[in-house]
């Protein structure tokens, strides 16, 4: 049985990877997939093709996962697929579970898609995409928020500021400019 984990992953998050890892070990083949929402044009940090190269980098020691991209009806995208795939998505909170239940069922009644629900590791229930690009575009560590191919496409969008902090814990004097 095969699996589309689809989103927008700007950038994947390490909670993103806990999910595809569990998702890698029990679907023949996933298919991360990125959102490609022409109304949302501009609002990315990331542009899709950023977001696709850094997928692939994330996701490049899993034999049996692919990347892909979308637009338009996710129900659409899984009637191209191999019969019997599913849709992966993670959850993390309560919140998650009633946004992605209301959008299980219309993907079930709109399109026949299944979905399958796994939860994220209690560590990374906290992490999200906005919350890593809030940190990372004043200079914070996100390392340990985000794979390797995400920190460092984070710290080239915002080198400036990164190279800001780096003098600044350098020259304790600048801090109270």
């Amino acid at each position: 049985m095969n699996a589309v984990f689809p989103g927008s992953f700007d950038p994947i998050t390490s909670g993103h990877m806990d999910v595809l890892t569990r998702a890698a070990k029990i679907f023949d083949q996933v298919t991360v997939t990125v959102m490609h929402n022409a109304r949302k044009q501009g609002r990315h940090l990331f542009t899709l093709e950023e977001r696709m190269d850094i997928l692939r980098e994330a996701t490049a020691h899993f034999p049996n996962v692919r990347v892909d991209t979308f637009g338009g009806l996710l129900v659409d995208y899984m009637a191209r697929q191999e019969t019997g795939s599913v849709i992966v998505r993670g959850l993390r909170a309560v919140s998650d579970y009633e946004y992605e239940l209301q959008i299980a069922h219309l993907n079930r009644q709109i399109g026949d898609a299944e979905t399958v629900f796994i939860m994220a590791a209690t560590r990374w229930s906290f992490v999200s995409s906005s919350m890593v690009r809030e940190i990372a575009s004043h200079g914070g560590d996100v390392s340990e928020m985000v794979p390797r191919a995400s920190a460092s496409a984070l710290r080239r969008k915002h080198a400036d500021v990164y190279a800001e902090r780096e003098t600044e814990k350098q020259n304790p004097a600048l801090l109270g400019r």
